[in-house]
């Protein structure tokens, strides 16, 4: 998207994006750990010395690394095989089979559990890797891609269960959306960069369930919590609520992942149901309803409950990061100027209140007054959403990321 009134770039421009996006991946190298991986990035870029090296944020790294890769930046191909060769070694469980949590600075898993959260991000990140022509990402991507179908893909459900103990032996009496929502993210890269279109068929049945079966009986709030029957768990971590991966109630910057992923999911199936863009725009619709300034202050709260009263009122950088991103491929599949309102105003309450221009980044977490916070994410460990902001107004709906900058360089 690009201004025609002004010849000084605003927030969503595409200069201004591109100078936006070069100044966070700036900031994500300080995140190399010199033993392999990834590290948590205090608030001024500084990787924790002591702290553990989690296989979420080593993915969501290289994934943005490869996107840096094939942007053009000489300097991220190294950081793109530093992260795949801390996936082929020193995150991978060499015993039983897939990728641990994270480990110690020792080597030792953090958790007892191996989580389909995780596996989706090792997906992501060996995605991007092939797509970028990085050495060992085609064969990352074959054996999470043959793990995640083996553990965790429920064929008779058609979803993913949540987790497995370290031997796979006892599997989480639990479901969640959000794992089933980063699977659908992982799937549609997965399809893109391997032409199989069983990735795709396979997203569309957790679209289905999660979103036009459960979400639409619950006037859009997406249900994030389910038992092992898939019957919804509504006061899960009730005492809990603003857990950071299984929060109370509904998590409203969901709503808009959810959305994007649809349309990137409608764009790729050669028959796409029409309920696809139907339902995108019904959770963006539901997000700016319960989410958007709803306490009388900018910004989105959290989480709210099931009537859509705010339940968590601070607010989330990635939470107006994918709106944003919601935004920017709403008005490009409809073209209506609504989308393209809100893609603005987001930017600028972005600009305003959660870009840190003295240290660097975004500031993660804000309290209700749009003030600083740290309750839920101390420091800026996570850059993903924000160099997605700045990338998907510049890119076509479909391939996924990776693969569209493979295909058309930008």
């Amino acid at each position: 998207m690009s201004s025609e009134t002004s010849s000084t770039p605003l927030p969503g421009d595409d200069a201004w994006l591109r100078a936006e996006q070069a100044r966070l991946l700036g900031f994500a190298r300080g995140a190399r750990l010199p033993d392999g991986g990834f590290g948590w990035l205090d608030d001024r870029g500084r990787a924790q010395e002591d702290g553990p090296v989690h296989t979420w944020i080593t993915c969501r790294m290289t994934h943005v690394f490869a996107l840096a890769h094939l942007l053009g930046d000489r300097d991220a191909a190294g950081l793109v095989d530093h992260g795949i060769a801390a996936l082929a070694t020193l995150l991978r469980d060499r015993e039983h089979g897939g990728w641990y949590t994270g480990v110690d600075r020792d080597g030792r898993p953090l958790t007892t559990d191996k989580s389909a959260y995780a596996h989706a991000f090792v997906v992501l990140a060996a995605a991007g890797a092939t797509a970028a022509g990085r050495p060992g990402g085609r064969e990352l991507l074959a054996d999470a891609l043959g793990v995640v179908e083996r553990r965790f893909w429920d064929e008779e459900r058609g979803r993913l269960v949540e987790s497995w103990d370290l031997p796979w032996r006892v599997c989480e009496p639990y479901r969640g959306a959000n794992s089933n929502m980063h699977a659908v993210e992982a799937f549609l890269a997965a399809g893109d960069v391997t032409g199989e279109s069983i990735w795709h068929e396979r997203a569309l049945r957790i679209v289905r369930h999660i979103v036009h079966e459960h979400a639409r009986a619950a006037d859009w709030r997406v249900i994030e919590h389910f038992d092992a029957d898939w019957t919804p768990l509504y006061e899960y971590n009730e005492d809990r609520p603003d857990d950071p991966f299984r929060p109370y109630g509904g998590t409203v910057g969901h709503w808009f992942e959810w959305a994007r992923l649809m349309l990137g999911l409608r764009a790729s199936l050669p028959n796409p149901p029409a309920w696809l863009l139907d339902d995108a725009e019904a959770l963006f619709a539901a997000g700016v309803r319960d989410g958007w300034h709803v306490d009388g202050r900018p910004g989105f709260v959290y989480t709210v409950d099931w009537k859509g009263a705010p339940a968590v009122r601070v607010r989330m950088h990635w939470v107006a990061a994918e709106a944003i991103a919601a935004a920017a491929v709403l008005h490009r599949v409809t073209g209506r100027a609504e989308y393209e309102h809100w893609y603005r105003t987001w930017w600028r309450y972005a600009e305003e209140a959660f870009i840190d221009r003295e240290r660097g980044s975004w500031h993660h977490e804000l309290t209700p007054w749009n003030t600083p916070a740290a309750t839920v994410w101390p420091g800026k460990p996570d850059v993903y959403h924000a160099v997605q902001a700045t990338l998907i107004p510049r890119l076509p709906v479909e391939p996924a990321m990776a693969e569209a900058l493979r295909r058309n360089p930008i």
